[in-house]
């Protein structure tokens, strides 16, 4: 998935230079397809913050019925933004928590104390 997603954000930096209207057909067939990618998992993680966003990359990059907006000057911002979107999601790695078996293990390990084996000390009156 990692390599995907850096293909996805190379194409959209690549988009910035004036290409054939075939490459922009290309480029929003495969932004479409990583952002439903993407869309997928977060849904399944219940991140919904993110599938939020990719939804907004979807809608904006689809091919089916795609959002003409005529100048290159609009469309620059956009693709510069959403392949910086694509490499933080793909070098970005979430550390997992440690399971409680495992903190368990890790701990030293603890000396009992018992009542009878406190000292007490005597107190001397004067």
């Amino acid at each position: 998935m990692k390599v995907f997603l850096v293909i996805c954000a190379l194409c959209c930096f690549v988009a910035i230079f004036k290409l054939p209207i075939e490459y922009y057909t290309f480029l929003r067939t495969i932004v479409s397809l990583g952002a439903l990618l993407l869309i997928y998992v977060w849904t399944k993680q219940k991140n919904y913050a993110l599938t939020i966003v990719f939804i907004l990359v979807l809608i904006l990059f689809n091919p089916l019925y795609p959002i003409y907006l005529h100048r290159k000057s609009i469309w620059i911002p956009l693709d510069i933004i959403t392949g910086i979107l694509f490499l933080l999601i793909a070098f970005y790695s979430k550390k997992e928590p440690a399971k409680e078996e495992e903190k368990a293990v890790e701990l030293p390990p603890l000396q009992k104390t018992y009542a009878r084996d406190r000292i007490v000390s005597v107190k001397r009156e004067i």
